[in-house]
């Protein structure tokens, strides 16, 4: 079943020059870049893509780093993409994600973890609201 999924580039894939490698991973797979888009956020956006996790703990530093620096927001679609993103991008916790991940090989931190994906078919749709408002 073809669905979208949204995927961040959060900062750090920015920051070390990592973008193309992330992408091509993706497209290697056989999803499709619907949209995508380089930008910065605000502490605003961020709050309102991480709504669920803004009373939690981790979220300040969370959020600090997120609003950090340029990051890539995208769609993804594809046959299960949800799923397969996920399966892609590893555990969070880039130490424990295994090897053959986006972050079992390229990360190395829970936080500065290179990717969001979105976590169900439902947090998709929100999200990709968010991000990209206009797209059909």
């Amino acid at each position: 079943m073809s669905q979208r999924t949204l995927v961040l580039l959060k900062p750090d894939t920015v920051r070390r020059g990592l973008v193309g490698e992330v992408l091509g991973r993706f497209e290697a797979k056989g999803l499709s870049i619907v949209a995508m888009d380089l930008r910065t956020i605000d502490g605003e956006q961020a709050d309102q893509h991480y709504a669920e996790h803004v009373e939690r703990d981790f979220y300040p530093p969370l959020r600090a780093f997120v609003t950090s620096g340029p990051l890539v927001a995208l769609v993804l679609e594809g046959d299960e993409a949800v799923e397969v993103v996920r399966a892609l991008n590893g555990a969070t916790d880039g130490r424990k994600a295994a090897p053959g991940t986006i972050r079992g090989d390229l990360s190395l931190s829970n936080r500065e973890n290179l990717v969001h994906g979105s976590d169900s078919p439902e947090s998709a749709s929100r999200e990709i609201k968010i991000w990209f408002p206009d797209l059909p």
